[in-house]
């Protein structure tokens, strides 16, 4: 895995994550448009309370995501799937506190013909060494739908623990409010099990 800063900021600096299978570039409003395609795939983001599937939709995704990194709480990427040259949808760094060395990975989604492929596992695999070990992060956390079998197994997988459940916390486009669960990983407990692979 290799960073690449992309700016002259402290703290609060973009980078280029990279590696054999993915590459992480900053989402802007310059690039959102290679996501069409793949944002208006029927229900992609079924449990979240964004709307992405049309161009309108995306693009108010994109500036929202771009004012919350103005305010140095977020980070978007891009991504983009080396295997099959094609970019494959977006995730970010979130509810970003410095103070407290606290970060979110979400606002994750990527097209169906990349699920269950590898990308998903590999790319957030190199974000949280790069939070922990380049940022100085102390805590990475997820937050879940509970009915969102397939996003909880792959966090567990990574070696986060589910640390409590939001009882009616979010709603979702469709009116239904989910319960959300949250998970976390320590940055003594990711030494651990990167040591262990």
């Amino acid at each position: 895995m290799s960073s690449k800063k992309n700016n002259s900021m402290s703290k609060e600096e973009v980078y280029i994550l990279e590696n054999e299978r993915v590459k992480l570039s900053p989402l802007t409003l310059d690039n959102f448009h290679h996501l069409s395609k793949i944002a208006a795939q029927d229900k992609l983001v079924q449990y979240s309370p964004s709307d992405i599937a049309s161009e309108t939709g995306l693009k108010k995704y994109v500036e929202t995501a771009l004012e919350q990194q103005d305010r140095k709480t977020s980070i978007p990427f891009i991504i983009f799937d080396k295997a099959t040259g094609q970019y494959a949808g977006c995730t970010r760094y979130m509810n970003i506190h410095w103070v407290n060395k606290v970060l979110h990975i979400g606002s994750t989604w990527i097209g169906r013909e990349y699920q269950g492929s590898g990308l998903n596992g590999q790319m957030k695999f190199f974000m949280l060494d790069h939070a922990f070990d380049e940022m100085g992060f102390e805590k990475v956390e997820f937050r879940i739908d509970e009915r969102n079998g397939r996003s909880r197994k792959a966090v567990e997988k990574l070696g986060c623990s589910l640390e409590g459940i939001l009882r009616k916390d979010v709603y979702l486009l469709d009116g239904f409010k989910r319960n959300t669960c949250c998970y976390g990983l320590l940055k003594e407990e990711w030494g651990d099990i990167r040591a262990a692979r």
